[in-house]
């Protein structure tokens, strides 16, 4: 298929190397000036991949949009709006797009699709790919498991299917807002991991594990979607990578942030947070593990402090 990756940063780029290898033609572009485009174009690789001679590396958007059928967005959750604009200039009609990211606008609660929806893309065209992996893992040849979801069944299986290689195998989702609330959430917990590991608790985790996935399977349930959504691969699937692995950013972030240590890479989960905290309250789910790592980033609280208090909280049932 003919797919163009628009975003060339850590998963923009694996993502074009990933595709070119299972036979597909791949644009990737990427801004003129910016760090990420300039590192492919002047040097063919960056800390992850090796631009593969196959894909055409450009930075004209009309082209990229139009020259392809599938369109692939890759690019910081909090800059899709903005970005959506420019993309809907030029023909999109019939153009499929895929959302590999996680997020959930900040100002307004709404998750990712829905933000392309409302900038004129149809419903049916919208899909997201979610779920674990590590591009530092896929690329050494270690395979792992995700999920294409759309409100469009028949998209789901079309991408799915086309879409598997022998590194990564598609599960068909049903439930596309709790894959993307669940894909975003994973991120929250992934920065509370990490001031647990940072402050020297990290035998928390666990209790972290449990219930941080049923405080987001509430959340889920709430807007309309499917609670067990939250035990898939869209959040508790994607637990190893994000609350254990050392490539994980926002396991890394909370870790430096307890330390005080700088940290320069992106953290989504830090936008999420607030996002998050805001849903809880517009829906009326009590989310105690968002709430305390909002009052961490956002209210400057005491990090240990904050967390220990969730594990003193007064005795109750487990579910």
């Amino acid at each position: 298929m003919k797919i163009s990756v628009l975003g060339c940063g850590r998963w923009g780029s694996f993502i074009g190397w990933y595709l070119v290898n299972n036979g597909h033609e791949v644009i990737q572009w990427g801004t003129a000036g910016n760090h990420s485009f300039d590192v492919l174009k002047n040097t063919g690789r960056n800390e992850y991949v090796e631009l593969d001679s196959r894909i055409n590396l450009c930075s004209d958007l009309k082209f990229a949009v139009e020259n392809s059928d599938i369109i692939v967005i890759s690019i910081s959750a909090q800059a899709l709006r903005t970005f959506m604009q420019r993309v809907v200039a030029y023909n999109i009609t019939d153009k499929k797009f895929i959302l590999c990211m996680k997020g959930i606008e900040i100002e307004t609660g709404k998750r990712l699709s829905e933000v392309v929806i409302e900038s004129g893309v149809n419903k049916d065209n919208v899909a997201v790919w979610v779920g674990p992996g590590h591009i530092q893992a896929f690329t050494k040849g270690y395979p792992n498991c995700m999920v294409i979801d759309s409100n469009n069944k028949e998209l789901v299986k079309f991408l799915a299917d086309n879409l598997r290689g022998d590194l990564i195998r598609f599960y068909y989702g049903d439930d596309i807002i709790g894959s993307e609330i669940g894909a975003a959430a994973k991120n929250v917990m992934g920065i509370a991991a990490g001031m647990l590991d940072g402050g020297g608790y990290t035998t928390l985790k666990g209790p972290l594990m449990a219930r941080g996935a049923r405080e987001v399977a509430r959340l889920i349930k709430a807007m309309g979607g499917n609670e067990l959504s939250a035990y898939g691969l869209c959040h508790l699937g994607d637990y190893e990578t994000t609350l254990f692995s050392e490539y994980s950013n926002n396991r890394n972030f909370g870790e430096s942030y307890v330390k005080g240590q700088p940290f320069k890479k992106l953290a989504e989960g830090v936008s999420t947070t607030k996002a998050m905290k805001d849903l809880g309250e517009k829906y009326k789910v009590d989310l105690p593990i968002t709430n305390a790592v909002y009052n961490i980033l956002y209210e400057n609280n005491q990090p240990m402090e904050e967390l220990l208090k969730l594990f003193s909280r007064s005795t109750r049932k487990e579910f």
